[in-house]
């Protein structure tokens, strides 16, 4: 039997204890594992340190690095998003609905786990902790395969977060990391059978990989080339605020804007103070011929800096999720032309229209068909802990089984719980 195949069965066995583990014990779990991370925390992040000096010796990104790097704050932010997670309602046995037939049958849809889920994700450490995190509150035990770029990392935490749940009453097993060669990687996606679904985080090519060769159910989380719109009934000063938090209050992740749309009206305007507060940032915008002339036309104090900051896109840009301080740019001749060019280079993460029109607000809302589309307010709140959810399994792109960000609920599946008192069809 292959480790691989050996780990799933062992996932399997688990997961049954922990389909009929309560609520208390459950949280008690989770407690358990927080409290072992804040324990752990100098060894963790003594483990973390060889990832980040390997990576650097490696010429990775200082964006890819900061998403890998760990600290006390972060650990210690892993634990209270456990412990957070603890404190939400346990959506297993939930009823859905619920009513009487005709004939006397009472009829519930109830939640109910998954089974085993496998995880396949880059770089982030830190959602180890919150997938086991997740996946163990939904009765689901994971089977954990993070990059080799933190291997290290992924296993000082899964050493603990496994210590911790038999230490509450649960098997080691409902937490396993997966080891990261490529074969393993293939014969997890072929596990079919043993492992419910897949879940792939991280880049598109990661991504498509598990899409395209995964006889396992794939759970699709997408990559996010997140559209800012200023409207031409924009507040302009709203507008600015918002596009430099969606940019660049964190550019390394999914829900960071990667490109900027603005109404040919307010183009002067807005981009005469936009462009100067990108450049300011640190960020280089990817513009279309409209920009680029804009900022040559609008020489001011901070005229280098502007132009420095401004090169030109290539159709390649617009499609780009840069997760870095990068922002392709186009401005657009009315909100019809806004939606299309959303619809052609959107990933269908996030979208976001600046206008004080409700009118604009409510078309832009449906017509683009996004797993979030944002009115007046910055693309970086599509997550999971922002809308309430606790920590995040991932986002889905998809529109099969979920949508958005996925909480507990989005963890679950539901059977139903047929009860009679002898009734027989005819």
């Amino acid at each position: 039997m292959s480790e691989i195949i050996e780990l799933a069965r062992r996932a399997r066995v688990a997961s049954y204890a922990l389909a009929e583990a309560s609520r208390a014990t459950k949280d008690a779990a989770l407690h358990a594992m927080a409290a072992a991370l804040r324990a752990n925390t100098d060894a963790i992040v003594a483990a973390n340190a060889k990832d980040v000096a390997a990576a650097r010796d490696a010429g990775t990104p200082e964006s890819t690095v900061d998403r890998l790097a760990l600290n006390p704050a972060r650990v210690d932010a892993m634990a209270a998003g456990l412990e957070q997670l603890a404190g939400l309602a346990d959506p297993i046995g939930e009823v859905v609905r619920g009513y009487t037939l005709p004939n006397g049958l009472e009829l519930r849809q109830v939640r109910v786990p998954f089974g085993v889920v496998g995880i396949i994700y880059e770089a982030r450490p830190n959602v180890t902790a919150d997938a086991a995190g997740i996946c163990l509150k939904s009765g689901n035990a994971v089977l954990l395969r993070g990059s080799s770029s933190a291997a290290a990392s992924n296993e000082a935490i899964i050493a603990v977060l496994r210590e911790a749940a038999e230490s509450a009453g649960l098997p080691a097993d409902v937490v396993q990391g997966v080891p990261t060669d490529r074969a393993a990687v293939k014969e997890l996606m072929q596990a079919r059978g043993l492992v419910d679904v897949l879940i792939p985080r991280g880049g598109a090519g990661l991504i498509q990989t598990v899409v395209s060769e995964s006889s396992v159910p794939v759970i699709e989380t997408g990559v996010g080339n997140c559209h800012v719109y200023i409207d031409a009934d924009a507040d302009l000063d709203l507008g600015l605020e918002i596009l430099l938090n969606s940019k660049t209050q964190r550019p390394s992740v999914c829900n960071a804007a990667e490109s900027l749309l603005v109404h040919a009206s307010v183009a002067d305007e807005f981009l005469a103070r936009a462009l100067p507060a990108l450049a300011q940032a640190g960020v280089t915008v990817h513009a279309d011929p409209k920009i680029v002339a804009i900022s040559n036309n609008h020489p001011t104090t901070d005229a280098a800096a502007v132009e420095g900051a401004v090169v030109e896109a290539t159709e390649e840009d617009f499609g780009t999720e840069y997760n870095s301080l990068d922002l392709s740019a186009a401005v657009v001749d009315s909100l019809e032309d806004a939606v299309q060019h959303i619809r052609r280079y959107s990933s269908g993460h996030t979208d976001a229209i600046i206008t004080r029109s409700q009118a604009a607000a409510r078309r832009f809302t449906t017509a683009v068909d996004s797993a979030a589309v944002v009115v007046n307010a910055s693309t970086r709140f599509t997550d999971g802990g922002e809308f309430g959810f606790g920590a995040e399994i991932g986002i889905s792109t998809q529109k099969l089984h979920a949508r958005g960000p996925m909480g507990l609920p989005e963890m679950t599946s539901t059977k139903y719980v047929v009860t009679g008192e002898g009734q027989i069809r005819t």
